[in-house]
């Protein structure tokens, strides 16, 4: 008899469950179909407010892909143009543009004779140096004509250029010497060098007065 009915309160149960079910999917059902009838409502209020709707006339015009234009090397005609402007030469003829004192200094026409006389004494403190020591003239060249130029551009007011006094060299003749002054007088930076003072180098080095910009 118990087990009777205990069957029995089971099936009441499982009765119960599928009723359940059943009103929840019933439930799910009506809401779905009351989302759709008021979406339904709002696009006939749209068709009703906006009036029939014509598609646009196909405008029969081919659309063309226009590729992108290739890139200008911009920075690159800077950079040679840069270093067009910047080329020292080996046969410039400095002789007529130096002071005739023992030194050979050199000053712009703008220069006076004052600053080199200040420059000489050391008047302006010395803000970097190069040394040319070891270099081929090629290498010197280029490396002389980069530091007056990122000296100048940095600001800088006096400089030091050591090129040597030629003691190692054959003939104990200075190699750098006389191509260094000449390099110096086609840098538009340089408005005047003199012969360093023997505690800065003495012949083996030249004290540089930039146009800082």
């Amino acid at each position: 008899m118990t087990d009777r009915l205990r069957s029995l309160q089971d099936l009441q149960t499982l009765h119960r469950e599928l009723k359940l079910r059943q009103r929840a999917e019933e439930e799910r059902r009506e809401r779905e179909a009351a989302l759709a009838r008021l979406r339904e409502q709002e696009a006939r209020v749209f068709e009703l407010t906006v009036g029939p709707v014509v598609p646009l006339p196909d405008p029969n015009r081919a659309i063309l892909r226009h590729g992108r234009p290739e890139p200008e090397p911009r920075q690159r005609e800077l950079d040679e143009q840069r270093a067009w402007q910047q080329a020292l030469s080996d046969d410039f003829d400095v002789d007529s543009l130096l002071e005739t004192d023992e030194t050979l200094s050199f000053r712009r026409p703008e220069i006076s004779a004052e600053s080199v006389r200040k420059l000489r004494r050391g008047h302006w403190a010395l803000q970097a140096q190069i040394d040319l020591h070891g270099l081929r003239r090629d290498q010197a060249r280029e490396v002389l004509g980069q530091f007056i130029h990122d000296s100048a551009r940095r600001g800088l007011r006096c400089v030091r250029v050591v090129h040597g006094k030629g003691n190692g060299s054959p003939g104990r003749e200075p190699v750098l010497k006389a191509r260094v002054r000449r390099w110096l007088v086609q840098k538009q930076e340089v408005l005047a060098f003199v012969q360093a003072r023997a505690s800065d180098g003495g012949a083996g080095a030249l004290m540089v007065l930039l146009n800082a910009t």
